[in-house]
């Protein structure tokens, strides 16, 4: 049950969320954790690149990828447990698909992985990796929730206040 658990890190604070139950939970079971991290070299658009060399880019996207991998593992290996690590290059491609792929490859037993939780335009606009890999991975997943932001009005708002009866 869950004796292999993949998580995908990308540095973020939800990410780092969704690494932290990932660890309870390999903790709990007596699991394994594989972190991963995807270089993903379609997003550099080499039409308006003039005078920069889309090679340096890459590399800085490789560095900071094996910081991003260096930071998590040390962050699992400071509670007990030695994790695998792999970063993997793509050339275009949802991050979805490249998470299930490798779970799949990897043959996981849930994948767990943080989200920011976004609605509206802001979802439409960015998508949604972790709403796709819950629709196509053929494994549980686990998805853990970033800490919420005010939206509209509601940050402008002051707090509510108990009153006493």
């Amino acid at each position: 049950m869950y004796g292999k658990i993949l998580v995908p890190v990308d540095g973020s604070e939800t990410s780092a969320l969704g690494l932290k139950e990932a660890v309870k939970i390999a903790k709990c079971v007596g699991g394994q954790i594989r972190l991963v991290h995807f270089v993903n070299e379609f997003v550099l658009d080499y039409a308006y690149g003039s005078g920069v060399y889309a090679t340096d880019v890459i590399e800085l996207l490789r560095k900071g990828g094996s910081s991003v991998l260096e930071r998590a593992k040390a962050a699992v290996q400071a509670e007990g447990i030695t994790p695998e690590c792999i970063m993997l290059e793509s050339m275009g491609g949802r991050a979805a698909d490249l998470i299930v792929a490798q779970a799949n490859e990897w043959g996981a037993e849930l994948i767990v992985m943080g989200t920011h939780g976004r609605r509206g335009l802001a979802r439409v606009a960015m998508g949604s990796d972790a709403e796709e890999v819950v629709r196509s991975a053929s494994v549980p997943v686990l998805l853990v929730r970033g800490v919420p932001q005010p939206r509209g009005d509601a940050a402008k708002r002051p707090p509510l206040k108990a009153s006493a009866a």
